[in-house]
């Protein structure tokens, strides 16, 4: 299982939790199982192109990535981070 870390701009899918567990072997497999458990989530990440949204950043443990294809293992954590504005 991979932990995922919710960020609270997203937590009113997900019931108020900020850290899930989903099944996948990549980032995009991640989300797919979110988006099953947890309808509209991936929306809000990934765009029609399958591509992360600018505003938003994820990070598989340490490292940032921008691809949907990146792998992941048994244990690690993707974190989903929400770029912030205001005035």
């Amino acid at each position: 299982m991979i932990q995922v870390l919710i960020p609270s701009q997203l937590t009113s899918y997900t019931g108020g939790a900020t850290r899930v567990e989903a099944d996948g072997a990549t980032v995009g497999g991640v989300l797919d199982d979110l988006e099953r458990r947890f309808p509209g989530l991936k929306f809000r990440v990934i765009d029609e192109q399958d591509r992360v949204r600018k505003h938003m950043r994820l990070f598989i443990g340490l490292q940032e990535t921008r691809s949907t294809v990146a792998a992941l293992v048994d244990g690690q954590e993707l974190l989903i981070f929400g770029a912030l504005s205001g005035g």
